[in-house]
């Protein structure tokens, strides 16, 4: 039996639609990310998975229970973080941990060996307001709430949106070492450089799923040629060169512009000469492997 099965999802808000037809299944044990920008679906997924909401169409099952029929049997079984902090910020750290470990039936002490990599980081603050705590350690105290009644599996929606990334790289730590305890996990992030620490991604747009796969495997299947573009003036640079014939897309990533040509008609050396006629100067063209967010934009792209 699979963690999580989701069959012909819709979900839609008045005229707008969040989900569509959505299908996928998580095995227990692993590590799951749904890949995607903000408003493409991701949290209306969660939403409809922890019962808050229910579905138009479709079913979805969580650990074999129905999310419709089944929901009290699911949320004795799950743990939530959504991507806003939803704690008690007048009650301090310890008040909101013993609160959640009551709700559930259970005791900081019963459970404490599951949290305590990620406790032992706020327990010098236990006595201090939730609210005053500073992102990354109101991260790790949503997270230890979610925790605390040892859930089989675990919704993270969002949870480095915001953050540092210091405390992002320490939080996928504490993600890696919770996995192999044997919880599924489920995240979702618009950090398309995270998704490279999932067993298997989604990459989720307007509500359907682009492809399903492991990370290693979405980035095979990219067979595009791809070059990363510099010059000194990047902004017509990103217009231009989306005009020109041979190129195929143009995205800008940072301080470059990565593009896919049609290397039969393009090759590097006679695009900088042509980037130089234009009068383009400190020209760097180079071949570059792609990233999921190379594959998420291309496919993006082909949805269009």
């Amino acid at each position: 039996m699979n963690a999580v099965d989701v069959i012909q999802l819709d979900k839609a808000y008045g005229t707008v639609t969040a989900l569509t037809a959505l299908s996928f299944s998580v095995n227990r044990g692993e590590l799951f990310g749904i890949i995607g920008p903000d408003g493409a679906g991701k949290t209306t997924l969660f939403r409809i998975l922890t019962t808050l909401i229910l579905p138009d169409r479709g079913k979805a099952l969580v650990d074999g229970y129905d999310v419709v029929k089944d929901y009290k049997e699911i949320r004795k079984r799950v743990g939530y973080m959504p991507g806003r902090f939803s704690l008690y910020q007048d009650m301090t750290v310890e008040e909101n941990l013993r609160f959640f470990a009551t709700v559930f039936g259970t005791t900081i002490e019963e459970n404490y060996t599951l949290i305590e990599d990620i406790y032992k980081q706020i327990e010098p603050f236990k006595t201090r307001k939730a609210g005053k705590l500073s992102g990354g350690m109101k991260q790790k105290l949503a997270l230890s709430c979610a925790l605390i009644h040892k859930p089989s599996v675990l919704f993270l929606d969002e949870p480095t949106t915001g953050v540092d990334p210091v405390s992002r790289k320490e939080f996928w730590a504490m993600l890696t070492r919770l996995k192999e305890q044997g919880i599924t996990i489920v995240v979702s992030t618009p950090y398309m450089d995270e998704a490279v620490l999932c067993d298997r991604i989604a990459l989720i747009r307007k509500g359907t799923f682009l492809d399903i796969e492991t990370p290693g495997q979405i980035i095979d299947n990219f067979k595009e040629t791809l070059w990363a573009v510099k010059a000194d003036k990047m902004s017509s640079l990103l217009q231009d060169l989306r005009t020109l014939d041979g190129v195929k897309t143009c995205f800008s990533f940072g301080d470059v512009h990565h593009i896919t040509v049609d290397d039969k008609r393009l090759t590097i050396v006679s695009l900088g000469d042509r980037l130089s006629r234009q009068g383009y100067r400190e020209i760097e063209i180079k071949p570059i492997q792609a990233t999921i967010e190379d594959c998420y934009m291309q496919m993006s792209q082909n949805a269009e």
